[in-house]
């Protein structure tokens, strides 16, 4: 009967890292990072309750998906874990913005990637990272890609001023 297990498939991260890690809900700080209702969030706002009758203070914990802006709230006991997101940034040199709105961009190390597309959710930097690139005369830009929870997207442009083209 030990030979009925044998067809299960595990899956793992690229590089064996998890997406998230639990941190006490006390230990949370605003301006860090959470997940609430399954997202990645930035804090903007958290309160802590005095313990109740049944000793237990509670944590009031309010964020912005960092990648919509929608607001998330939730409320949790302070000795609760909570999952926080593993959140990066990089930056990347633009090399062409694609008439569809894909971005190319490259790493450091020369390699690209052609997978984003300009932000839909902020129109301001979709229209910035378009005008900038269409008006660049010697100039190359940076684009700076905020990850998490699988998900990337362009967050900010800046001029790279440590090359010239």
């Amino acid at each position: 009967m030990a030979d009925e297990f044998h067809d299960e498939e595990f899956h793992q991260a690229g590089s064996g890292a998890s997406q998230t890690f639990p941190m006490q809900c006390s230990a949370l700080r605003k301006n860090g990072h959470v997940m609430l209702k399954g997202k990645p969030c930035k804090i903007v706002d958290m309160s802590t309750s005095k313990t109740g009758k049944h000793g237990h203070a509670k944590v009031h914990l309010v964020g912005l998906d960092i990648f919509t802006g929608k607001k998330y709230e939730d409320i949790c006991p302070s000795t609760h874990n909570m999952e926080v997101p593993n959140v990066s940034r990089k930056d990347y040199q633009l090399v062409d913005v694609t008439d569809d709105g894909f971005l190319s961009l490259m790493e450091d190390d020369g390699n690209t990637r052609d997978d984003l597309k300009l932000p839909e959710n902020d129109a301001n930097l979709a229209t910035e990272i378009s005008e900038k690139w269409k008006n660049a005369d010697e100039e190359t830009f940076m684009i700076t890609i905020l990850s998490s929870m699988g998900t990337d997207m362009p967050v900010a442009i800046k001029v790279d001023s440590s090359k010239k083209v």
